[in-house]
């Protein structure tokens, strides 16, 4: 049995943040080098979409999810 990391991350206003930004503020990914190998490795999706590029605009309600993580994108600031 897999372990997947469910994480919620809020824009705080921002009407969206790039998909490499996202994958390293949350701690998917260690680096911003290596939040972007992992996009174009392949390895993210979007929505059930795969994700090739690295400055994609993740809106809120948009739904991130890659091998062991799932990111839920929400409008807000979590309050």
């Amino acid at each position: 049995m897999s372990n997947i990391v469910k994480e919620v991350f809020y824009l705080e206003g921002h009407p969206h943040i790039t998909l490499n930004n996202l994958l390293k503020m949350t701690g998917v990914a260690e680096t911003g080098g290596r939040a972007k190998l992992m996009v174009s490795d392949g390895l993210v999706s979007v929505n059930g979409e795969l994700e090739l590029r690295k400055t994609a605009k993740i809106l809120a309600d948009s739904h991130v999810t890659g091998e062991g993580f799932e990111i839920t994108v929400l409008a807000g600031d979590g309050v």
